[in-house]
């Protein structure tokens, strides 16, 4: 394994505090929920005979990660795969229970900085936005969206107030010629949504909508929630790093729900009543210093949370979410 003070590629914002927050001992398994360029496993690996089962539906973040591999003497193992079937994974490595585990939400800075994948209106490229290389892309659900379900996921998914004027420009630009690239995409949003000097690109809502709605970020991050909860030991811990309301919103809300004793009512008896399965570590969430902020910028909106499994039994996983699913919208449900 590389010494403390080999060059790493990739700091992940609040890194140290998420790893510190899992207490890595020597004999525990890990789980990088979102590898990335590696940055929570590495650090991870820095603790003497841990290993890291590290997870990524984006192949490209796969195939980056083989020196890490190389370098970790079979300490770690990465699976191309989305983080909500972290269950799956690790049973098929033989690993009934892990010792912790980290996730850190949303698109990377990497991807952001390759035109080609479509994610970022500061480059020009195909209107792509897939994290992984399956399913449809933002220029099919920008060509194929009715006008309201288009507005439904910009105002959603992206709380553009403007949602309902971006979806009619988008669908009379799409009459005209089809909407292949991000800087066709960002031009149209551009006429229709006004920003003053200092204030975010006008594009911006409208890309963050796109990009959660076609990697179906936000069922993916609860259902993420949920196979954590199932696959962490009595005091294993959980952090996830989360970088806008809507991820935070559902961290926040899983949590506290799982932090309290579930169906207590005064006609059942204690015993009766199901026990909470995570105690929260970070009653309120971490957020970056000055100096991690100022190094980069994207870290002014990060929030990270911590709870630690207790004995309790795993909840039920169900949930219905009230906002437009991928699936409907491209077959016109």
């Amino acid at each position: 394994m590389p010494s403390d003070d080999a060059p790493v590629r990739h700091i992940p914002v609040l890194g140290r505090e998420a790893v510190d927050a899992l207490a890595p001992s020597a004999g525990g398994v890990y789980v990088d929920a979102t590898f990335g360029a590696g940055g929570y496993s590495r650090m991870i690996l820095q603790t003497p005979g841990t290993r890291v089962i590290g997870i990524d539906r984006d192949r490209t973040a796969i195939a980056g990660g083989f020196d890490l591999v190389e370098a970790s003497d079979g300490r770690l193992t990465l699976v191309e795969d989305r983080f909500s079937r972290l269950v799956e994974v690790c049973e098929a490595q033989g690993i009934g229970a892990v010792d912790g585990i980290v996730m850190d939400v949303g698109v990377s800075s990497m991807q952001l900085d390759q035109a080609e994948r479509g994610f970022s209106f500061r480059l020009n490229g195909p209107l792509d936005m897939r994290m992984g290389h399956d399913g449809p892309s933002a220029a099919d659900v920008v060509a194929k969206a009715s006008e309201t379900d288009l507005a439904n996921i910009i105002y959603i998914f992206g709380e553009e107030r403007h949602s309902r004027a971006v979806a009619r420009a988008i669908v009379a630009a799409r009459r005209e010629a089809p909407i292949t690239t991000t800087r066709a995409l960002a031009d149209i949003v551009s006429r229709v949504v006004r920003s003053k000097p200092n204030e975010i690109h006008p594009a911006t809502r409208t890309f963050q909508a796109l990009r959660i709605f076609v990697n179906e970020e936000l069922d993916e991050l609860h259902a993420a929630l949920v196979a954590a909860e199932q696959m962490l030991k009595p005091g294993g811990r959980l952090a996830v790093v989360s970088f806008h309301s809507l991820e935070d919103r559902i961290v926040k809300t899983f949590l506290n729900e799982r932090g309290r004793r579930a169906g207590g009512s005064r006609h059942l008896p204690e015993v009766d009543q199901t026990l909470p399965s995570f105690e929260i570590v970070t009653k309120r969430p971490v957020v970056a210093d000055d100096d991690e902020v100022a190094a980069n910028p994207r870290a002014r909106s990060a929030k990270l949370r911590v709870a630690a499994r207790t004995g309790a039994p795993a909840r039920p996983g169900t949930a219905s979410f009230d906002w437009p699913q991928l699936a409907d919208v491209m077959r016109g449900g």
